[in-house]
């Protein structure tokens, strides 16, 4: 930890160096401080100023074009069937791990008794994980997802297959609707440990420039759209 806090103090007093300020400027503070307490929302491009089915719409769109796939159910109780659904269409297990949301709970899991389900943290060994997301950027076709216990990090990067539940009605047209949304629900400075927004499955081109999904994360990301239809 005493490394840990050396190490930061140095990175940043080589950035106050640069420049050329010490961090106790009054203006500076003064800039700080109006930003935190007002949150001004930046330039919103206009595909996210759409209306709620256009919205939803748009999300749709951007989503395939990171390579995540989706499906629309128009009620709740739909989920469990979605997402049997899609784990035969993979030809995978019929099984995953979830969290303790209890929105996710609460979902009539006895209509699929073929589903195991699991509960806690994602494992190594866990192929699938379904979660819920707290919302969803139409823009960018992202998903923004919680930390804490009901849906923990870590299903969101260990399995190879993702499958995330979302409303339709948290589908908003820009990052700066979900910090807004954040604070009002959590109140001014309360945040949740981590706050992962995610766009498509995991990717990298990095090996001459050819494109591999999964290489850091799940292979596949599909969305289920809660009142979407």
């Amino acid at each position: 930890m005493a490394d840990a806090i050396r190490n930061r103090s140095a990175v940043l007093g080589a950035v106050r160096r640069s420049l050329a300020v010490s961090g106790e400027e009054a203006e500076r503070i003064a800039a700080v401080n109006d930003r935190l307490a007002h949150a001004p929302r930046n330039l919103v491009p206009q595909r996210g100023q759409l209306p709620d089915q256009k919205r939803v719409q748009l999300f749709r769109e951007m989503l395939l074009s990171a390579d995540g796939s989706f499906t629309d159910v128009a009620r709740l109780e739909e989920v469990p069937d979605a997402v049997a659904a899609f784990l035969r269409s993979h030809n995978l297990e019929p099984r995953f791990r979830m969290g303790k949301d209890g929105y996710l709970r609460a979902l009539p899991w006895y209509r699929m008794p073929s589903l195991t389900r699991l509960e806690g943290p994602a494992e190594p060994a866990d192929e699938t994980t379904l979660a819920r997301a707290f919302g969803a950027v139409a823009e960018t076709g992202t998903l923004a997802m919680l930390s804490g216990p009901a849906n923990p990090v870590t299903l969101n990067f260990l399995p190879e297959n993702h499958i995330v539940v979302v409303e339709a009605d948290r589908i908003v047209g820009t990052y700066e609707d979900i910090w807004q949304r954040l604070r009002y629900l959590n109140g001014r400075g309360v945040m949740p440990r981590t706050v992962n927004f995610i766009t498509g499955p995991s990717r990298t081109a990095d090996i001459e420039q050819t494109l591999q999904l999964g290489a850091h994360g799940p292979r596949r990301l599909h969305v289920i759209i809660v009142g979407g239809r």
